[in-house]
């Protein structure tokens, strides 16, 4: 069992009661930090957010079934009142526990059902290669994405694919899709769509700059549509990363390598992905 699932099914198995990322991450055999970053990557969820998710869907039928009162509801489900319950239950579900309650029914929403890991889903992994850079410095656009909110990225590209080529000081035809964690962030992470550049002149007024350290990759290849890469993430995270021996580096999380092996047109080809590994 890999360790996203491993991490999943203790989830299923405790979210009744108070859960620590410690405990998850003890029986998932990572980091927290390792398993909080591979866990968003390859579910598209954060883990406390999945978490909530899963316990406010579960309390949805005994709502509906109006056996219990929202209060005895609020409390099964780790809520300390009804407020709180209501808070946490508006904003996954856009309805109060009230208006569900007196609409007798769950037709309108969508409810979060446990992840099932399929193994038949993954691509097979490519021998990485190890590759060591000097310091790099680049120039793009960035926001900050919840993980399961990245279906939101495409329209990052499609802003910056307007400057790409014409950036001052861009180096090469190559573009850098970077993804860094946020400091005492664990539900968000910022994604940037980036050239190198060789000095920060004159840039776009909304461009951000970031200089990567330099220092030793290991990196992959993904073959095929763009939108496959968590899939890959989650073979190298679970199957070829917990047997290496390494350990990630600080910055960034990762990046994503498009040459001209890859159409942004199809958004088909070659996507590499280079993991900062420490010496």
């Amino acid at each position: 069992m890999s360790a996203v699932a491993r991490a999943i099914w203790f989830i299923e198995s405790h979210f009744e009661h108070d859960l620590s990322l410690e405990e998850i991450s003890e029986a998932a055999g990572l980091s927290r930090y390792h398993l909080s970053r591979v866990f968003g990557l390859v579910t598209g969820h954060s883990i406390s957010s999945y978490i909530r998710g899963r316990r406010l869907s579960r309390a949805v039928p005994a709502l509906v079934g109006g056996s219990s009162s929202i209060l005895e509801v609020a409390l099964s489900a780790g809520y300390g009142s009804h407020e709180a319950f209501t808070r946490a239950f508006r904003d996954q579900f856009g309805m109060t526990p009230d208006a569900v309650r007196r609409q007798g029914h769950a037709r309108n929403l969508v409810l979060l059902e446990p992840i099932r890991m399929d193994p038949a889903r993954l691509n097979d992994l490519e021998p990485p290669r190890f590759e060591t850079l000097q310091p790099m410095l680049f120039a793009g656009l960035q926001e900050i994405y919840p993980y399961g909110g990245n279906a939101a990225i495409p329209s990052l590209w499609q802003k910056f694919n307007a400057y790409f080529g014409h950036i001052s000081g861009q180096k090469g035809n190559v573009a850098y899709g970077i993804c860094t964690h946020i400091d005492g962030e664990a539900e968000k992470f910022r994604y940037m769509a980036a050239a190198e550049i060789s000095d920060a002149g004159d840039l776009p007024p909304d461009f951000a700059t970031l200089k990567l350290p330099g220092q030793r990759y290991v990196v992959f290849s993904h073959r095929g549509h763009v939108s496959g890469i968590p899939l890959t993430m989650h073979r190298i995270f679970d199957t070829w990363w917990p047997t290496s021996g390494l350990e990630h580096g600080d910055m960034p999380d990762m990046f994503e390598r498009y040459d001209e092996r890859f159409d942004p047109y199809t958004g088909m080809g070659v996507t590499e992905i280079w993991l900062p590994i420490r010496p």
